[in-house]
Order: C-alpha cells, then structure tokens, then sequence
C-alpha cells in the first residue's frame, strides 16, 4: 500500500504485544491502566484507573468536574455499547436567568459557565456495575497517590498554565494549585494536590454517592451559591449515565462506530461517507489533493453537525438521511478539486427537513474486551473555578449552550449541550479492528479521519498514523477561527498550492498542541497482536505486553 517515505520513520515505535495494550495522552496513567490488567481487571476497570490518574496528572484537561463518553466492547456480549456520561443542565439554567444578570451570552469561564452537572464519576460507577471484577476503590489507588505525593509537573502542563495564568488568578482556589507567589509551575516542580486526593478517597470509599450526594457534593453547591450559579444539589441526586445503541456507518469494509449525539460524533460517519468515493491510496497522504479533500469534508459535513447535533430529547434528529450515502453524494456534487468552499456559500448545500481541554484513552484486555473512552473539562482548566476543598476543576462545557431562543443548542432547564468530544471504534468482521481518538474541539472529527484513511487505505501502522503531519479546518480550544490550520512538516509547496485553492492556511508548529492528542490500538486478529499508539504531541505513551 501506498505510504508517504518521509512519514514511515517515527519518534517512538510502534508497541505491540499478545495480553493487552493501553494507551495516553500521560505516562503515569497508561502505567496505571497496565497494573490494573494485571492484577486481573477488564479493560474498563483499566480505563477507569487511567481515566482517574489522568484527573491528577492533566488537571487542566480532565477530571472529576467533567463529563465522559465511551463504547465498549465485552466479549462475552459480543457487540459494542455507547455510554453517554455526560451531564445536564440545571434545573435553574434557563436564558432569562443568564439575561436578567445581563448576560447576552454564557460566560465561558467562572461558576456560571458551571451550569451542567458533571458525568464522570456516574459513568465510571455505570462502568464498573456493569463489567468490573475488582473492588471500586482498587482502581483509585494510584490516583490518589499521585495526588497525595506529588508527580513531576509536565513542560506541556507548565506550558498550559504559563498560557492561561491570567484566567487561573481570577479564583483563589485554583489559584493556590497551579501558581507559586503568583507565578506559573514550572516544569520539573512536584505538584501536590491534598483536597483532590480527599475527592479521590471520598470516592473510593463511598461510591458514585459520595460526588452526587455526599460532602462533595455539599462543597460544590456552596461554591456555587456564593457567586449565584445555577447547579442544585436535587440537580446531582438526580442525575444517571444513559447505555445506548452507538451510531454507524460502513466505511469500505470496517463498521465505524461512534456515540450518538449529543456528541458531534456523527460527523465522523458523515466525513466518510463522502470521502469513501474518492481512491485515498491513489492520492496518497501528504499531497495537496489529501489535504484538500479531507478539510473540504470537514467544511461540508460541519454545516449538518452544527444544525442537528444537540440533546437529542429537545431535537427530532434525522439519522437515516444524515447517515445515508444517497445524501453524501448529494453533498459531494458541491466539492470541487480546484477550489475551496466559501463559508458564505455553506447555506447553498442540500437542506435536510426536521421529521478545549480533553483526554482520550484506550484499553484492550487479554480477553477480548476492550473500550474506547474520553472524557474533558471541554476548554483549558474548564470553568477555571475550583470548588473550596474539592481540588478539581468544574468543567464549562455548559458554556457551549446559546441564548438564542431558535438556535438548536439552546440553553433550556435539564438538557444536554453540544459536545465536542468523541471515541471512536472500528470492526471488521463483526469484531474490534481499531480503537481511536483524540482531544481538540473540532480537530476530533479531521484527526479519527486521518488516522482511519492513513491505516485502513495508505497501510501505516497506529503510530505512525498518529505521527504523520496534521491538520485543522475550524475551531480548537475556544478560538473563533476557521483557518485551515497545518504543521510546519508540510511542504511551503503545499501550502502554497492549498492558498491557491482558497484556503486561508495558517502554519503552526510542528507537533502543535492545536492539533490535540491522539491515542489508537490496532487487532490484528490473524496475528493475536495488540499494536498501540500514543501522540508526542502530549506526555502519553503506549504499551503493549
């Protein structure tokens, strides 16, 4: 198969192995999910292991404050289910609160961006109920360690806090975390997190109840009521994870498979159903043509995504025509090889009728079972607001709901909001094939298509998909931006013959940030090989054993 030469050599190799694999966006959680395995956990009890250190190690992407999603492979079950871990609005969310404090719009930081209840801690319990064979607080002890003795702060986490140092001064609480004397943590500094660790150990030994109605949940709501924010305590008694059947479409001869909205997954599926006419292989990765094709898509399908994807209980959402490959060939009549599509001109598509920030992770089991899973405080540092003696971040992903009363997101009492973030999973023949994902708002979408295409159609093994030079149309990380966002490893020839095309490229870093933190495993169930991946654009890595 086709491979671009200057993108077969990696950083790091790719990790194989026969008796599991696990891979993340940090070092410590990955070796946290591998201990779990071996002392005879399922793969979900090792995600929830990595999940939870990853809340010690990356608090300003994940934590407790923030909601989850994952689909789950079991093989004495035999098919995959969707969790959707994420959280409602309150019951005191409404736009005429937000508009009587004079709000035109959601702030995106502070308690009143708080205004969703958190799903993580429900969905590793709805997780653990239904698949664990360990005991619950097992799978906290490293977390709770790293956050008791400290862990060596991360360039990358540094970084992060140097960039957003002026948001984190607004509350004192996060401020006491991540700043000394008013001055950022330096890389190589150890960072111990006492009130987190009590979260942790509150969690451990009481369960799910311990965050939605115990001390935890005392200490949230009183936070909150000091600054007038919209979360009750009745909001977390009464929340609960929801199974589902995940979403899918055939992509030459895999099932790709994604959760259902509220999740933008569904853009995914949309992306390859248009992308599936065109020969990739003919194109090869790294040509004009590739990029072209695949940030055009993004354009394209974006249009559908920002219209349908919201709580679908508000919203009639018409899967069958969104998904159906009669549609995306009504979509693909408006792409053109020789130019860009003008924003502007996105309302002149076919109209179908109504009838910042996160953290991926995968584990594969020695039996089988495996889960793809990803959870996010949505922005850097979330609402940037730490509840007094909680130690994490609530996440502002509430912030992403409108106040305009006919936007399809609209901010209404006990409803789910747009979410960015999205697992992928592959089968081919009816069993797991590949296990993918990445952080980056709007990046998720254009980066699960570029790791499938460059392994299902250019040959490249996971690592060095997740390598290979990428790219962003659109939004990351909050930013108002729809350049068409490349690293510096593509050639000025390249992006020279992408301007001419219409593209507005701007040209970041090699390994930028922006582009997130992808993680994949691959089955090979000829050879009974597990292959991971882990992203150097983060502090991740991958083993296999």
């Amino acid at each position: 198969m086709t491979k671009n030469n200057s993108f077969v050599d990696t950083g790091r190799p790719v990790m194989e192995g026969k008796n599991g694999a696990v891979t993340s966006p940090h070092y410590l959680a990955t070796q946290a999910g591998k201990r779990i395995l071996e002392q005879g956990g399922h793969a979900v009890e090792a995600a929830i292991a990595v999940n939870s250190v990853l809340a010690v190690v990356i608090p300003h992407m994940a934590g407790l404050g923030g909601d989850l999603f994952a689909l789950v492979w079991d093989e004495n079950e035999s098919k995959v289910r969707a969790l959707h871990g994420s959280g409602k609005s309150g019951s005191m969310a409404t736009r005429e609160a937000y508009k009587q404090k004079g709000y035109n719009e959601i702030p995106e930081r502070g308690p009143l961006a708080a205004n969703t209840v958190p799903g993580t801690v429900d969905a590793w319990w709805s997780l653990h109920q239904q698949y664990g064979k360990l005991e619950w607080s097992q799978l906290f002890e490293d977390a709770i360690h790293y956050a008791e003795n400290g862990f060596s702060v991360s360039n990358k986490l540094s970084g992060f806090i140097q960039e957003r140092t002026d948001v984190i001064r607004e509350f004192p609480t996060t401020e006491k975390i991540f700043l000394i004397n008013g001055q950022p943590l330096q890389a190589g500094k150890i960072l111990i997190q006492p009130d987190l660790a009590w979260s942790f150990r509150q969690i451990a030994n009481g369960g799910r109840n311990a965050f939605y109605q115990g001390e935890i949940t005392e200490k949230i709501i009183k936070a909150l009521d000091k600054h007038n924010a919209f979360l009750t305590m009745d909001d977390f008694k009464n929340h609960t994870s929801e199974w589902d059947e995940p979403l899918s479409t055939n992509y030459r001869d895999y099932e790709i498979l994604q959760v259902k909205p509220n999740t933008q997954g569904i853009a995914v599926l949309m992306m390859l159903n248009m992308i599936e006419k065109y020969d990739i292989k003919a194109l090869q990765d790294g040509t004009t043509d590739y990029y072209h094709l695949l940030a055009e898509t993004s354009k394209l399908k974006f249009r559908y995504r920002d219209e349908w994807v919201s709580d679908p209980r508000f919203i009639q959402i018409p899967y069958d025509e969104l998904l159906s490959k009669d549609f995306s060939s009504n979509v693909n009549e408006h792409f053109s090889w020789d130019k860009a599509y003008m924003e502007d001109e996105l309302n002149k598509l076919p109209s179908i009728k109504e009838s910042r920030d996160t953290a991926y992770l995968c584990v594969t089991d020695g039996e089988g079972n495996c889960i793809s899973l990803i959870q996010s405080i949505f922005h850097e540092f979330g609402s940037a607001f730490i509840p007094e003696g909680c130690g994490f971040l609530l996440q502002n992903r509430g912030a992403s709901f409108s106040l305009d009363a006919e936007h399809p997101n609209t901010l209404e009492p006990n409803k789910l909001t747009f979410h960015t973030i999205i697992p992928g999973m592959a089968l081919k023949d009816g069993k797991p094939y590949m296990l993918f994902g990445s952080m980056g708002g709007e990046g998720q979408p254009q980066t699960q298509c570029a790791m499938l295409t460059r392994v299902i159609d250019l040959g490249y093994n996971i690592q060095q998909a997740i390598e290979a030079p990428r790219w962003l149309y659109g939004r990351t990380w909050g930013e108002e931006s729809s350049t068409l966002k490349v690293e510096a490893r593509v050639p000025v020839s390249i992006v020279n013959e992408l301007k001419q095309r219409g593209h507005e490229v701007e040209v970041v870093e090699n390994f930028s940030q922006k582009m997130g933190h992808a993680q994949g495993i691959v089955i090979d169930r000829d050879r009974g090989v597990y292959s991971a991946g882990a992203d150097p654009r983060g502090d991740g890595i991958a083993l296999a054993w």
